[in-house]
Formats: structure tokens, C-alpha cells, sequence
């Protein structure tokens, strides 16, 4: 579809100011800005939005949010953009009532997706790996747009339905192994796949923490530990503000004793000592002692945090942690002749991912690291003119992902970021 006007008007503006920095790095937020828009929404007979995450027909609640929260900023001013991103939201939310479960969704119950998948999924369910980011992102895209619009009126019994149900389910998964009714096995995966949960679809024990467990990562790789830190700040977040948008009712306290429990458990379990770097967060934990210490190249990462709101850039911790994860002792962390970043067990050996290096540039404090980033992603595109998932730090002509709107839309964000912030002139 075509994008309003406004948001022409608006890359304009923006690609103007960059020309004169860097002509090719204007050019691509002139093609990755708009993308999500142009190519990647289907307006829906209800009056909602149903976002394709890109080459795969389905629509993430993660990727959803992240594919036009930039958008955001022109609701308050243009009703068109207002609808779209109120739209997506409402979608959101039936999805979730559908199954809180579940990441990702058809378009309507045409069965698609991954149909052997166990236990048999609804036929408006793409794929059933349960994230808890899946359910932070619409709460995420709920408080930008309230705060950028005003517009509480999507504050309606459909949104607190789907909150009950966020609510609850992370609530239950505090006590996975006692309580959780889900399970997730993917048939014919072999002993050391990450797209299935082994030990019968439950995963690896975990002990009651406070935290609330994720079977996945958002790369939709399986955790190896079921305390997924970052995503366990991210859920404490999404809980601040769920309770704000909820007002005083019973629920909003729940909301914010859940997140403190949650905020406790991270304190005592999410943290470990690095011979190197001090005290690091943790990327898993099963809250008995063991750990897995890397960052994976999706969000939320740890790298991510400042970004989502978690905690300050200049946290302590997060700053040791900083350090590790863009250092070879993040065993995710590549460095090629064209590039280096942060990478995923996700992609090969030697792929950086485009989001990652937005991350690293959205969360950097030193003007030189952005322009260095920015450099490296206007190098990386093998000349397509868009945005990838991941790509060889060696030869960015082999990535992953051709059409990938959310790298499109972050990659955007960055570029405004750096002209916001008088790095780039």
C-alpha cells in the first residue's frame, strides 16, 4: 500500500539533513523508512492491520511492533498514520487473546504455518514458540502510541481482556515445572535442535526464582535456560506500563507486584561475576547455577536494554556487560573485513545482523562508535539498497533475509537518532 503523505514529507526532511553527511546512507533511509508501509501491511475488513514480518507470511507480535513503532511520532499529528498503528494494536491484542501462547499468526484460520508442530496448533496460529517478549512488544507499542496520541479509547474491554491474560500466564510460568500447561514439540528434530523444547516439550528444570520462564528466544531459538534475562527486564518494564495504562483496579496491582518479584529475581540470579569484566547480566539462568553468558543479536537483548527502558545506559553492570558482549568473549560476536558485531546462533559462524549494529549505535554514548556503525551498515547491504538479518562480516553479498522490514524500520530509527542527537551534521 501507498504510505500517507506525511511520511514522505517526513523522509524528506530527515534524508536532506543526511545527504549532505553521506548520500548512500540517505538513499537507504529513504528506501528503509517507508518499507514496512509500502510493502508489509494488509489492512483488515474489521478495520485492524495485519503486518507481515516480510518473506514469511505470518505476523509476529514482536516484529509487529517493532516494524512501525518509528511510525509512532506522526500519529499525533496525522489521523491516517493514527489508524494504522491503532489498527495493528487492536490486532495485537485479538491475537493474544487467541492464544497468549503463541508468537506468531495467520491471517485468518487458514491453518497455515508449522501444522506438525505438538500439541496441533489453532488454524489462526503460524508457529506456537511462547516468548515472553512476544507479549512485552504490544504492551510496548500500547504505551507509545497512548503517550504519543492521547487516545485512550483503545483502552477497551479487548485490551483488558489481553492483559488479564498477560498478566496471568506470566504469573503461572513463575512456577513452569509445577504449574505451566505448555509444551512444545516440534517432531523430527534432532538431540541439539534449538527449534523444538526437549525433556517432553517442558525444557531444562528451573527453580522458583520470582522470574517467569521463556521457552524461546527471539531469535525463536529454544533457551537453554529457561530465565531469559533480558526479556525478564523487558517483562518488568511492560509491567510498569500496563499498570499505568490500567489505573487503579486490582489488575495494576498485580501488574506491579509481578514486576517487582520479577525485578527481584533478576537481582539475585540474573547476575555473575566475570573474571574480566566484574559483574555482568547473565543472557540465561535455571536460578540454580547455572548460566549461559552471551547476547544474541535479536531483541530484547541485553545490549538492548537502555533502549527498551530497562535501566540507565550509564547502569554499571550494563556497562561490564556492554563491554563483554561486543568483545570475542561473547562467542556471538563477529569481526570481518566489511564489518563486526553481534551475530546469533541463529545465522552461521561469522554473520553480523544489521539489528544489532542499530542496537549498538541506538545505545552508544561515544559519537565516533555511531558514525563507525553507520559506516559499517552503509557498507553491508550488498547494494540492494535495504536492510538484512544476517550477513557475512567478510562478504555481505551472503545474508539471510532479503525482505525484513523490522532491520528496515530500525535501521531508520538509528539514522534519525544520530541526525537528533547532532551526530551526524
Amino acid at each position: 500500500m501507498k504510505a500517507p503523505q506525511s511520511v514522505y514529507t517526513h523522509v524528506n526532511e530527515i534524508a536532506a539533513r543526511v545527504e549532505q553527511y553521506s548520500p548512500k546512507l540517505a538513499q537507504l533511509y529513504r528506501n528503509c523508512y517507508p518499507n514496512t508501509l509500502e510493502t508489509a501491511l494488509k489492512p483488515q475488513p474489521d478495520g485492524t492491520y495485519f503486518v507481515l514480518t516480510g518473506d514469511i507470511p505470518a505476523m509476529w507480535l514482536r516484529d509487529s511492533t517493532a516494524q512501525v513503532s518509528h511510525y509512532v511520532p506522526l500519529a499525533a499529528q496525522d489521523d491516517e498514520v493514527k489508524k494504522i498503528i491503532r489498527g495493528v494494536i487492536v490486532k495485537q491484542l485479538q491475537s493474544i487473546i487467541r492464544d497468549p501462547y503463541a508468537n506468531a499468526f495467520n491471517e485468518s484460520d487458514n491453518g497455515n504455518g508449522h501444522g506438525d508442530d505438538l500439541p496441533k496448533n489453532s488454524p489462526w496460529v503460524w508457529e506456537r514458540k511462547y516468548e515472553i517478549d512476544s507479549l512485552c512488544y504490544p504492551i510496548r507499542l500500547l504505551g507509545l502510541y497512548v503517550d504519543a496520541t492521547g487516545d485512550k479509547t483503545v483502552l477497551d474491554d479487548t485490551f483488558l481482556a489481553a492483559a488479564e491474560a498477560i498478566v496471568a500466564l506470566w504469573t503461572r510460568e513463575q512456577h513452569h515445572n509445577e504449574s505451566s500447561p505448555y509444551r512444545f514439540i516440534r517432531p523430527r528434530c534432532s538431540e541439539d535442535s534449538t527449534d523444538t523444547i526437549h525433556n517432553g516439550g517442558l525444557g531444562a528444570p528451573v527453580a522458583c526464582t520470582g522470574m517467569t520462564w521463556s521457552g524461546f528466544r527471539p531469535s525463536d531459538d529454544g533457551c537453554t535456560y529457561g530465565y531469559l534475562i533480558a526479556s525478564e527486564f523487558f517483562a518488568v518494564k511492560s509491567l510498569g506500563v500496563l499498570s499505568d495504562l490500567l489505573g487503579d483496579c486490582p489488575l495494576a496491582a498485580q501488574a506491579k507486584q509481578l514486576a517487582q518479584e520479577i525485578k527481584d529475581g533478576i537481582r539475585k540470579y540474573g547476575v555473575v561475576r566475570h573474571p574480566q569484566y566484574g559483574e555482568i547480566y547473565a543472557c540465561e539462568t535455571d536460578g540454580m547455577g547455572h548460566y549461559v553468558c552471551m547476547d544474541d543479536a535479536n531483541v530484547p537483548s541485553l545490549l538492548s536494554l537502555p533502549y527498551l527502558g530497562c535501566i540507565p545506559v550509564n547502569d554499571e553492570i550494563y556497562q561490564n556487560t556492554r563491554r563483554f558482549i561486543l568483545s570475542r568473549d561473547n562467542p556471538y560476536y563477529f569481526e570481518g573485513k566489511v564489518a563486526r558485531g553481534v551475530g546469533s546462533p541463529h545465522t552461521p559462524n561469522g554473520y553480523v545482523w544489521h539489528i544489532a549494529l542499530s542496537m549498538q549505535g541506538l545505545t552508544a554514548t561515544d559519537p565516533d562508535e555511531v558514525k563507525t556503525i553507520l559506516s559499517m551498515m552503509a557498507a553491508s547491504d550488498a547494494d540492494t539498497g535495504f536492510m538484512h538479518e544476517g550477513f557475512d562480516a567478510n562478504d555481505p553479498t551472503r545474508f539471510s533475509r532479503p525482505w525484513f522490514t523490522w532491520s528496515n524500520s530500525l535501521f531508520a530509527e538509528f539514522v534519525e537518532s544520530a541526525v537528533a542527537r547532532h551526530i551526524i551534521p
